[in-house]
This record gives structure tokens, sequence and C-alpha cells, in this order.
């Protein structure tokens, strides 16, 4: 199953892709959160519910919808960086021996087709393809062989950087490089984990303006899902809607020579196998 959050006349709204269309879930069965982020708290019962609903329920013409990104408000935006072996080289850097995290702010999240703003503070915005967790059932202290039977389902993500920020502020900005506002585009659907049965084996890849700029596949994560979710939950507790970008292969602007930027006018996308194209133009921030 497909789902996406759209914007309502007063609050973001759960919808399931049909046919290239879409049905709004709380519409379809009254008893449903208006909410994806509501939905997953019900558990395996409210995807479980979702799907009959998605089946019953009239389509919304896909030109009356205006999509949002699918967990539009995640309490926890959780990143894990230099988590390909190949990134981490082009870095200049080791490999990890745990995973390295950090975090954006919730403000940084948008979806498809919205654009990223280029602040006035940064002249280095750099791009980065990831895959995207979606948490559905929360927990703290999760084994690793139990951690994706917690996973609701996964998204595209680009992990928007301000290099500058990130790495030659004092004492290093991570937070703040990777936390302006619309640097966390994820989407468009969130495709549940019974329709990705190997997650640690798609195809994953970022286009700027149509040229391949990052090609990789995530086999060649270090940490893989289950290992990364079993370890922030010995820190955190994760609870439903919470989602975790995984990290990003080999090609990103910074590394390259000489280093490419994101500038308005540009168009990024990111494709993953089997869960779909996330496409964001980019424009400078208003004054």
């Amino acid at each position: 199953m497909r789902l996406v959050s759209y914007q309502g006349r007063t609050v973001s709204r759960a919808a399931a892709v049909r046919d290239g269309q879409y049905v709004d879930l709380h519409a379809a069965d009254s008893s449903l959160s208006v909410s994806l982020k509501g939905i997953l708290a019900l558990g395996p019962d409210g995807l479980r519910r979702a799907g009959a609903a998605a089946i019953r329920g009239e389509p919304i013409g896909a030109g009356d919808v205006s999509l949002l990104a699918p967990i539009p408000d995640p309490q926890k935006v959780i990143c894990v960086g230099l988590n390909y072996a190949d990134h981490a080289r082009e870095s200049g850097a080791k490999p990890p021996a745990e995973p390295v995290l950090f975090a954006k702010f919730p403000t940084s999240v948008i979806g498809h087709e919205q654009p990223i703003l280029l602040p006035r503070e940064s002249s280095e915005v750099d791009y980065e393809a990831e895959l995207v967790v979606v948490i559905g059932t929360g927990g703290r202290n999760i084994e690793a062989a139990n951690a994706l039977a917690h996973v609701a389902g996964y998204c595209c993500g680009h992990d928007v950087s301000a290099r500058d920020w990130q790495l030659r502020k004092p004492g290093g900005q991570w937070l703040l490089g990777k936390s302006f506002d619309t640097f966390a585009p994820f989407g468009p659907e969130l495709v549940t984990a019974d329709e990705i049965p190997d997650p640690g084996n798609l195809r994953i890849a970022l286009r700027l303006n149509g040229a391949t700029m990052q090609d990789s596949n995530t086999n060649q994560l270090i940490f893989p899902i289950a290992e990364l979710i079993a370890y922030v939950s010995r820190v955190c507790t994760l609870v439903p809607g919470d989602v975790i970008f995984t990290g990003t292969p080999s090609g990103v602007g910074f590394a390259r020579k000489p280093p490419v930027f994101l500038k308005e006018g540009d168009v990024v996308e990111v494709e993953i196998e089997h869960v779909g194209t996330l496409r964001n133009p980019v424009k400078a921030a208003p004054q």
C-alpha cells in the first residue's frame, strides 16, 4: 500500500494511492484519524483498516491534491552520517565503528514538488539522496532481530546540507547546517514495509537537472536499518511517525572537483527502486 499526506482545508489529511488517484482514509472510515501519524499510532490494525478503507473509498482526482511530506510533523527527524563506505572515503573519513547520528529540526520537512529554499546565510548548499524509514510501532531498547517489525514503511529522502555551516563554523554546526527550513524533503509516498521485502537491496540515485550525480544501492550501507533502529532506541523512545534518514552514497557535491552546489533554478530528483521518485525545485529564499 502507498500512503500520502495532503493539504486539507485546515489540516493535513491521510490518503491511500489507488490507480493513480487518492482515497481520503478518514472520509472512507470515520473511525480512522485524519492524519497518517494518527493512523500509524493505531499499530498494525491501523494499517489494516487503512487498506480496507482504500479499497472502498471514493477517489479524489490527483489534480485536486497538494501533497505534503508523508509525515508532515514528525516528532523526531533522525539522520545517519557516513553510512555508505564510498561516501566515507570521498569525505576523507574512515568508516565509523558505530553509527554517526545527528538530527534535523522538524521545521525542515517538506514534501514532493515543494521548493528547497537556498538561505542567504549559505553559499554551499549540497544534495544527498537517502532512503527514509518511517517508524510505525514505537519502542525503547528494540532488539535488532525484531527491529524491522517496527517499520511502517519507506520513502525517498533528500538530506540537504549547508556545508559551510556544517564543516567550517566553529565546532562544526551539524545541527544548524542540516536544519535550515526546507532541508528535509521526503516522499512523495510512504510505501508500506510489506511491499519492500528487502530494504537492504534497493538502487538509489540522485539526478540534478537530469544528470545522474549519485548512483548506488542500499546494500552498501555500513549499518543496516535494523541496527540503526536498535542503536537509536537505546537512547530515546521511538514513536509512530518518527523518521530516520539512513545515509547517502558517494557523489555528493562538496566532494567533486570542482564542487557542485545547488543554485536557483535547479531541479533535484531522488529515485529509489520500488519506492518512487521525489522531485524538488530549488529557489532562493525570499528576502
